[in-house]
């Protein structure tokens, strides 16, 4: 059996994604991944294992990851290959993200906002996006995720990555 590599906390409540039995509902879900912040090589985390904790929450309806323009080959082929949409930007990823996710807030019918990062300037968004009734989920790994980010979402999955040297 696959370790699992994420836990998913709701109001208080936590579960593994081994645990959880009961579906919820199938909401649609939109998910931006800040590259640079979450797609760290010391992670070692893996986008097919951000999509199977998020498709516990829903649907994923919308996959996007946004990088900035050092980012590898390599990693660009990767995201297709998930079924992400690679976005590349000259300059700072955080405006972007930001972009990304406003459009998720206000024109589309997404019912959830997923976040992937583990930076704190990213509460606006998600204050905004209960705001005007979305779910919203974020998603981090330690060192550095932003307690602030944890304590204003409505789920958050902590994600476990495999360090360099100990993939099997």
């Amino acid at each position: 059996m696959k370790k699992t590599l994420f836990r998913i906390f709701r109001r208080g409540e936590e579960r593994t994604g081994e645990e959880r039995e009961e579906r919820i509902p199938e909401k649609k879900v939109g998910l931006i991944v800040d590259g640079p912040n979450i797609l760290r090589k010391e992670f070692g985390l893996k986008l097919e294992d951000v999509k199977a904790a998020i498709e516990k929450v829903g649907r994923l309806r919308i996959a996007k990851v946004v990088l900035n323009q050092y980012a590898p080959q390599g990693l660009i082929e990767a995201i297709v290959n998930q079924g992400f949409e690679p976005i590349i930007v000259a300059g700072d990823t955080d405006v972007r993200v930001a972009i990304e996710a406003m459009e998720l807030i206000y024109t589309s019918d997404m019912e959830v906002i997923a976040l992937a990062t583990r930076d704190a300037d990213f509460l606006p968004i998600v204050n905004e996006a209960k705001r005007v009734g979305k779910e919203v989920v974020v998603v981090g790994i330690e060192p550095g995720f932003s307690v602030a980010l944890q304590n204003a979402a409505d789920y958050v999955i902590k994600m476990e990555g495999i360090p360099q040297g100990e993939e099997g």
